[in-house]
């Protein structure tokens, strides 16, 4: 991989580390700075000319710091002709902004994709898309892992699987995905009827499924503010379930969501890192952190080489 360079944003830079360290690559000279008005400036600071590059961001928060922050990264490393760009983007901010849903209110994940792939990107490789179609807004190839193999892992090695297992899906939305875990851990299926009345805001209406004296796992893709996710295992728990557990792939954890968390009947919280965590939600006895490192480490080695990554997508 001697033609390979490796860069990233400030967005997550602990979980850059440790994708360098899988890869054995040490992360690029970058200069990244503020203006005192918040102007972005970025500067790459080593040779990149005829070099295939992966740029390590996720949009979260600050969303549109990060996002400016890769875009102006990509157009550095294109303007010092790099052979091939691809963005490494474990999080993939308004990936929940996919459809118009009233009138008059934009396609925002298809305005972030274009923004994406005409500053410059050749490649997208990113985690767990809040809905598939996003993978067609972009014109350029896209890898969208998943995290079912780290969490099953570790679901595998914590809990029993078979009658006494539940998987839960907390919306409609999610069932395929549920689906999906509960026949790889011998579990049966159950879901959350809901109605959203605004962003952010859900109220849970009642439980599909069997979860009397059950060992239960609600699986979603993201968790925010934690609402939908804190009130569907309060009712799960009301319904008799043996004990409520949940997992999700990013851990947005916006407003009160860490304190609505820990006064649940959540017993855990697995969530990945391609969103670092506060201090306090690394404080949160409930929350286990799991690492999507070597993941996405074999997404770059297998993008690298020209291998098919078609066993990442279990």
């Amino acid at each position: 991989m001697d033609t390979m360079s490796l860069f990233s944003g400030n967005s997550n830079r602990i979980l850059a580390r440790k994708i360098a360290e899988y890869l054995s690559k040490p992360l690029g000279a970058a200069k990244l700075n503020q203006f005192s008005d918040g102007e972005i400036q970025v500067e790459i600071q080593e040779n990149v000319r005829r070099r295939e590059v992966f740029v390590i961001q996720s949009t979260c928060k600050p969303v549109n710091d990060n996002l400016i922050e890769l875009l102006l990264m990509i157009d550095a490393l294109k303007r010092s002709s790099a052979s091939h760009i691809t963005a490494v983007i474990p999080y993939f901010g308004y990936a929940r902004q996919d459809k118009k849903v009233i009138p008059r209110v934009p396609i925002s994940a298809k305005m972030v994709a274009d923004l994406i792939t005409n500053t410059g990107a050749n490649r997208l490789i990113t985690l767990d898309l809040h809905a598939g179609q996003i993978q067609g807004f972009f014109n350029i190839p896209v890898d969208n892992l998943y995290a079912a193999p780290v969490i099953l892992d570790y679901i595998k090695s914590n809990f029993f699987g078979g009658d006494d297992l539940v998987v839960v899906s907390p919306d409609a939305g999610g069932v395929e995905r549920a689906r999906a875990f509960a026949k790889r851990l011998n579990a049966t299926l159950a879901i959350v009827d809901k109605r959203r009345s605004s962003p952010n805001q859900a109220k849970a209406m009642a439980i599909i499924g069997d979860v009397q004296d059950k060992v239960v796992i609600i699986l979603d893709d993201m968790v925010d503010t934690a609402g939908t996710l804190t009130e569907a295992a309060g009712i799960i728990k009301a319904k008799g379930a043996k004990s409520v557990h949940a997992c999700c792939t990013h851990a947005v954890l916006s407003g009160p969501a860490v304190e609505r968390i820990e006064k649940s009947s959540l017993e855990t919280l697995m969530v990945t890192d391609t969103i670092p965590l506060t201090e306090r939600a690394l404080a949160c006895s409930k929350i286990k952190l799991l690492s999507i490192s070597k993941l996405v480490g074999e997404a770059i080695i297998r993008s690298y080489r020209g291998d098919s990554v078609n066993s990442l997508f279990v």
